[in-house]
């Protein structure tokens, strides 16, 4: 039981997977319905600040390394091009809005980065990702726990 729940944060904090992951990952593994989708929200929560820091403290230095550039301008590039028209048009509501739909290159990484990128206030920005990631964590939830029975 500890290891299924060790895994449902890991999944849910993983660039991998997300709380899209680790979500179904807990349910699956019989583990408390309620318990798995505070586990895994609180772990996708914990993303933003960790990237943050990730990229205000250590991004920089790493870029002296040209295969570590490459791979930052690659995924810089990405994130800007599937989020700048959300945006542009609808600021931080459209960075909740991204960050909601659960589908891959959709969380709060890529959230994350744009923020970093785009230059927004870090405050609005953790409050858009919080409410993107809460919305896309309750509709994988739900979606994984009540069609569990359906199989």
């Amino acid at each position: 039981m500890i290891k299924e729940m060790l895994f449902t944060f890991l999944w849910s904090l993983s660039p991998f997977g997300e709380a899209k992951v680790g979500i179904p990952y807990g349910l699956l593994n019989d583990l408390n319905p309620y318990f798995v989708f505070l586990i895994a929200l609180g772990a996708n929560i914990l993303v933003f600040p960790m990237m943050m820091f990730f990229l205000d403290k250590i991004n920089t230095p790493l870029l002296r390394w040209n295969w570590y550039k490459k791979a930052a301008i690659w995924v810089a590039k990405r994130a800007k091009k599937g989020s700048k028209g959300n945006f542009n048009k609808y600021g931080y509501l459209g960075l909740a809005l991204f960050v909601m739909i659960p589908l891959p290159g959709t969380g709060v990484y890529v959230g994350s980065i744009a923020t970093y990128l785009f230059k927004m206030e870090r405050k609005k920005a953790f409050t858009a990702n919080a409410i993107g990631i809460t919305i896309s964590s309750i509709i994988v939830w739900s979606v994984t726990f009540f069609g569990q029975g359906v199989f």
